[in-house]
C-alpha cells in the first residue's frame, strides 16, 4: 500500500523553487476568486505542450488554495488525462503539506466522502485516500478492505491485497473449506494479472474449480483459415478474401495450395491459439522419412469467431499477439499493429468497439515474418473480450465445459 510522505513529487519539488512564496501563505486565506477557472485549464493541458504556458499558471493559482477545498480541487481531475492529473497531484500535495507545516490538519471526514463516491476519477479517489492515511495508521484496514469490487483498479487491488494476506493467515491456522470461499470472493473481485494467478493458485491448492478463460474473457473457440502469403511482408496489408466477408464454407488460394476454414480449440489457460500447430504440415526430412514441422514462415492466418451479446454495450478487445496483427468487429477494423517478435503479454494491444446486442463477427488476423532465429519462430494469438475495467465480457453462446487438450482442432 502506498502511503503519503510530503513531499513525493519532483514537480512539486520544482514548483516549490519557483515558487517559494507558497509555502509561506497561511492556511486560513481566503481561496482565490478563480479557482474553478483555474481547474478547468489544468484539466485541459495535454501533451507536447499544449496549454502549458496556462497550466503553469493554474497550478499556481490552485496550489494557493486552502486545505478544505481539497475535495473540490480532486473532483476537479474528472476527465484529466495522466499529464493533467501530475500537475493536480503536485497542488494538491503543495496544498496539504503547507497546510500541515502550519499545524492544521486536513479535512478527512470530507476526505473520506469523497473517497466514498465512486462517481469520482479513480486516481483522484485513490489521492484522497493516500492524504487520509497520510494521517490516519487506521486508513487501511478502515477504508480499504470494503473496496475489493471497487470502479478504482488502484484501490481494488489494494483491497485484493489485504484480502489475499487476511485469508493466508487464516489459511495456516483455521480450515481449508472455511477460507476457501474467500479466495472465491478474492478471485471474482481480481482484475491485475498478478494477482488473478495468485489467487488461482490459492484455489487450486484448495482443489477449489478455476476457469480462467472464464474469468479474463479469453475466447477459446475459432474457425481458422490460413496460411496466406506474407513474403516480403505483403501479406499485412493485402486484403485476403475473409477481410471481404467470412464464408466457413469457402475455399481460397493460400500460400501452398487450397485453404478451407478449421474449427480449433485451444485449452490453453490464457486462450493463447497456436497456429503453427493448427496449421501443421508433413515435411520430408533426409534419413527419417516424414516428419511434422510447425514453423510456418511469411504467412497469414485468420481467426473467426462469433460473439453473441445479450445487450449492445462497449467493449474492450484486447489482443496478445507476438506477430503482426488486425483485429475487426463487424467488419470495422479496430486496431492493426504490424510489430514482429517484440514479445507477447495478456493486454498487449487494447482496442475498443461497441457490441451489438446479439451476433456480433471478431476477424483476427495474424502475419508471421520470415526471421529465422529461433525466437522467431512463435505464430499464436490470444484475444479477450471485457469492459474497460477488465472484467470479462461472455458471448451467451458460450459453453460451460472447459475445453480439454483432447478437443478436436
Amino acid at each position: 500500500m502506498t502511503r503519503l510522505t510530503l513531499p513525493t513529487n519532483l514537480s512539486l519539488l520544482a514548483a516549490a523553487l519557483l515558487c517559494p512564496a507558497l509555502a509561506a501563505r497561511p492556511a486560513h486565506a481566503d481561496p482565490p476568486a478563480d479557482l474553478q477557472s483555474a481547474l478547468e485549464t489544468l484539466r485541459a493541458v495535454q501533451p507536447k505542450g499544449q496549454g502549458h504556458r496556462g497550466a503553469m499558471q493554474a497550478w499556481k493559482t490552485i496550489s494557493q488554495a486552502d486545505a478544505d477545498q481539497l475535495p473540490m480541487i480532486l473532483a476537479g481531475m474528472q476527465g484529466a488525462n495522466r499529464l493533467a492529473d501530475n500537475w493536480f497531484r503536485a497542488a494538491v500535495e503543495t496544498i496539504a503539506q503547507r497546510h500541515q507545516q502550519a499545524g492544521g490538519k486536513l479535512p478527512v471526514a470530507a476526505l473520506e466522502k469523497f473517497l466514498a463516491d465512486t462517481t469520482q476519477a479513480p486516481r483522484a479517489r485513490r489521492l484522497a485516500y493516500e492524504l487520509i492515511a497520510g494521517v490516519d495508521q487506521t486508513a487501511e484496514t478502515r477504508l480499504i478492505t470494503p473496496l475489493i469490487n471497487d470502479p478504482s483498479l488502484e484501490l481494488r487491488r489494494d483491497a485484493i491485497a489485504l484480502g489475499l494476506k487476511s485469508a493466508e493467515a487464516e489459511l495456516k491456522d483455521g480450515d481449508p473449506d472455511s477460507v476457501a470461499g474467500q479466495f472465491q470472493r478474492l478471485f471474482a473481485a481480481s482484475r491485475d494479472l498478478d494477482q488473478v494467478k495468485a489467487v488461482a493458485e490459492k484455489l487450486r491448492d484448495l482443489d477449489q474449480p478455476v476457469d480462467l478463460p472464464k474469468h479474463m474473457g479469453f475466447v477459446l473457440r475459432w474457425h481458422l483459415a490460413g496460411p496466406f502469403n506474407n513474403a516480403d511482408g505483403v501479406g499485412f496489408d493485402q486484403a485476403y478474401p475473409p477481410e471481404d466477408g467470412v464464408d466457413l464454407e469457402a475455399t481460397y488460394q493460400g500460400k501452398v495450395g487450397d485453404v478451407r476454414w478449421q474449427e480449433y480449440t485451444t485449452a490453453d489457460d490464457f486462450g493463447i491459439v497456436d497456429l503453427n500447430e493448427a496449421f501443421n504440415r508433413p515435411k520430408a526430412d533426409k534419413g527419417s522419412g516424414y516428419q511434422l514441422t510447425t514453423e510456418h514462415k511469411g504467412a497469414v492466418a485468420y481467426g473467426y469467431t462469433v460473439f453473441d451479446s445479450p445487450e449492445a454495450q462497449p467493449a474492450e478487445f484486447r489482443i496478445g499477439c507476438i506477430n503482426a496483427n488486425k483485429v475487426w468487429l463487424n467488419g470495422r477494423l479496430l486496431t492493426a499493429n504490424e510489430v514482429y517478435h517484440s514479445g507477447m503479454e495478456v493486454d498487449q494491444y487494447v482496442a475498443t468497439g461497441r457490441l451489438k446486442k446479439g451476433r456480433n463477427e471478431i476477424l483476427v488476423k495474424v502475419a508471421q515474418n520470415e526471421q529465422e532465429e529461433s525466437w522467431a519462430q512463435r505464430w499464436q494469438f490470444q484475444l479477450r473480450v471485457c469492459d474497460h475495467l477488465g472484467t470479462a465480457l461472455l458471448s451467451q453462446g458460450r459453453t460451460a465445459r472447459r475445453p480439454s487438450a483432447t478437443d478436436l482442432r
